[in-house]
């Protein structure tokens, strides 16, 4: 096929109608023309030659040129399509390096195999074009709802014509006994686009709880204009989820705006998700208030957060203890995602025979070491003494004010506390050093006797080892292991040794050794000092 006064016209009319066909800017078409027109032509000419093709956007006439850039003499790779300054003189006045010289040559003839290659070069850009297209239109579209039409099933996972382009709604992400045929209508929400080799991957979700929360979006004009917020939400998808809501206009109820007149609002998103059982439920910046709220239908006598682990303890009349945590746990793993917090269930009667345990424990604990009797023992642990050292080194009057206890008594209880600590601290010190433990160690600021010799079973024996260890290795932590929360115990946490002091211990040791420069520290916290100063500047401000 030769480029003729005859079709050149059809070379624009062709870019045009696929261009309008593909959605895709005509420009881009007629680009992959000349492309492939000009490969047709070196394929014809030699590769090695520079030919570039212009094709006239008005009258469509290709104008083949072959091009010759000027380089340096050392520089001159391929005479096909360079030349030297000197061999250039006779096609410019006053050539000079990095100038182009171009002849036009004629239009080349494409045979049966150029003009399928051209045709290939052509689809590929037009693909390319049309996969761009697809990505600029939906990347700013993810995190929203979209409908489609079901096109077809593989592998489990449905297919989703949704409008230029497709969308992938894989089988996890389907509520779970939703089934789909072809042309069948459904909402979805984009979850995630991306750029893939096989073109942009539109990825689509029913069970994510930001669909669920983009729903009641649609159905509560208060949430779309901002006067009600979402703060989290939990799903077992298609069985049931958990809603938190919070209203910025005291004249307005959250949860009944969101239940609407008879229900309507909720009962339109129920249909959407199949069934799906909703609790709607008020948040509030307590966290213990919030719990209870989250924990509905179940009433709940009493909250403790232990904010350090990140978990909470809820205690529960005994005949709501199966409705608090619900079937296969389904009511309590909701509460647990929504309020971000490890909860443990106990019933009142758990948790009493607990403190009956606590309290004849710690009341032992004062008979053997303090050599009292029962009732003495117990008004000490009534008035919430737990150790030792709270009753050697606590004020004289908390004692007096003990109901039968006079001075004499505070005097010989504090006594025999203090000389009971000084033998188990001695005991610690002598067992310690039969362990290896070395006298840096043992003369560090800040260890208490038991702390060294807990140390020295875990094989921390000198101030070297002590400076090596890592903060949590000392205090303990959290870690997550597959999506559960994991405790590390640390080496002193049972002598209630926070992070913070366990990194101030170790940056201690590290500076007693050598290891850091103190200036260095004082840097760092007149860093932080400072930092800290501008947030709070901020914070006024604002």
């Amino acid at each position: 096929m030769a480029i003729t006064s005859a079709n050149q016209l059809e070379l624009l009319q062709t870019a045009e109608a696929v261009a309008r066909e593909k959605l895709i800017d005509p420009e881009l078409v007629v680009q992959a023309m000349e492309e492939s027109l000009a490969r047709a032509a070196k394929s014809r000419y030699g590769a090695d030659m520079d030919i570039r093709v212009q094709i006239d956007r008005k009258t469509g006439r290709a104008t083949f040129t072959r091009v010759r850039t000027v380089v340096a003499d050392d520089e001159l790779e391929n005479h096909h399509a360079q030349m030297t300054v000197e061999q250039a003189r006779p096609y410019l006045d006053d050539p000079q390096i990095g100038d182009e010289i171009r002849d036009e040559v004629p239009p080349v003839e494409l045979g049966r195999i150029a003009a399928q290659s051209a045709k290939q070069v052509i689809l590929q850009k037009v693909r390319e074009a049309e996969r761009d297209r697809q990505y600029e239109e939906f990347k700013d579209r993810a995190g929203t709802i979209i409908n489609g039409v079901v096109r077809r099933e593989e592998y489990g996972n449905i297919i989703v014509d949704i409008g230029r382009g497709e969308g992938i709604l894989r089988r996890n992400e389907k509520i779970g006994r939703e089934s789909y045929r072809p042309n069948d209508r459904i909402r979805c929400y984009i979850k995630d686009v991306r750029r893939e080799a096989r073109g942009p991957q539109v990825f689509l979700s029913r069970t994510a709880p930001e669909f669920m929360a983009e729903l009641f979006k649609m159905e509560v004009p208060e949430i779309y204009d901002g006067i009600i917020e979402i703060k989290a939400v939990a799903r077992d998808p298609g069985s049931r989820a958990k809603i938190a809501v919070i209203s910025y206009d005291g004249s307005i109820d959250p949860v009944g705006a969101c239940v609407g007149m008879r229900g309507s609002r909720v009962q339109a998103v129920v249909n959407e998700l199949q069934g799906e059982k909703i609790d709607i439920i008020p948040w509030n910046e307590d966290q213990a208030t919030f719990l209870v709220n989250a924990l509905q239908p179940a009433e709940v006598s009493k909250v403790v957060i232990d904010e350090d682990a990140g978990r909470i303890e809820v205690v529960v009349p005994d005949e709501q203890l199966s409705l608090a945590i619900g079937r296969r746990g389904q009511n309590v793993r909701l509460a647990s995602q929504l309020t971000g917090l490890d909860i443990d269930i106990m019933t009142e009667s758990d948790e009493a025979a607990r403190r009956q345990a606590e309290f004849a424990e710690r009341t032992k604990l004062f008979m053997d070491e303090l050599d009292v009797d029962e009732m003495m023992a117990q008004l000490l642990v009534a008035e919430g003494f737990t150790e030792l050292d709270e009753v050697a080194y606590v004020e004289l009057d908390e004692l007096l004010s003990i109901d039968g206890f006079d001075e004499d008594t505070a005097n010989e209880l504090q006594a025999r506390a203090r000389d009971r600590l000084e033998a188990i601290n001695t005991a610690a010190l002598e067992n310690a050093r039969a362990m290896g433990v070395e006298d840096s160690l043992i003369g560090f600021e800040g260890l208490t006797p038991q702390m060294i010799e807990a140390l020295a079973k875990d094989d921390v024996k000198s101030l070297e080892d002590f400076a090596t260890c890592a903060d949590w290795e000392l205090a303990g932590g959290w870690t997550t292991v597959d999506g559960q929360r994991v405790k590390d115990d640390g080496v002193l946490e049972p002598f209630e040794v926070s992070l913070e002091e366990a990194q101030r211990l170790i940056m201690t040791a590290r500076v007693q050794l050598g290891w850091v420069d103190p200036s260095e520290l004082e840097a760092d916290d007149t860093a932080e000092d400072a930092e800290s100063g501008l947030e709070s500047r901020e914070e006024a401000q604002a």
